[in-house]
């Protein structure tokens, strides 16, 4: 085949080192648009980013030349720089598909954050997405 042809997008989720609850909401605007530059500056297609004080969320389309991985390091290491060494993100992240037809339901979900944690802490939040996904997991390896 003479071109790569991709759609990948990616609803990825990562907590602030110890849950700390650091991201103050007048920041808020601030890190998302931050984060929305860095991705662009990667070829990395931001469709949605929202989060609480302690925890992100983002929907983009992962560019075929780039591995997750990596895209979620280049986020994480250069919001947390452009912060402060007061920010620190967890180690891990979780990084679930999302198919086209599912694409509108994930953005309502990022922007809607605040509303959502006023019912569910994060932990709860993040369990039922696992479970949703059918993500085995061990609760001693989840929040460190």
């Amino acid at each position: 085949m003479a071109h790569t042809f991709s759609k990948n997008y990616v609803h990825v989720i990562f907590s602030t080192k110890g849950r700390r609850k650091i991201i103050e909401k007048e920041l808020q605007p601030r890190l998302w648009a931050y984060l929305a530059g860095i991705s662009k500056n990667h070829d990395i297609n931001m469709l949605a980013v929202g989060g609480t004080e302690d925890h992100i969320h983002l929907l983009f389309h992962l560019p075929p030349k780039l591995a997750l991985a990596k895209a979620v390091l280049l986020l994480k290491a250069n919001s947390s720089k452009w912060m402060s060494k007061d920010l620190s993100w967890q180690e891990g992240y979780g990084a679930f598909s999302v198919s086209s037809s599912n694409l509108a339901a994930v953005i309502r979900y990022i922007r809607n954050q605040q509303k959502h944690h006023r019912k569910f802490t994060f932990e709860e939040e993040f369990r039922a997405i696992l479970r949703r996904h059918g993500i085995e997991y061990a609760p001693r390896d989840l929040f460190g």
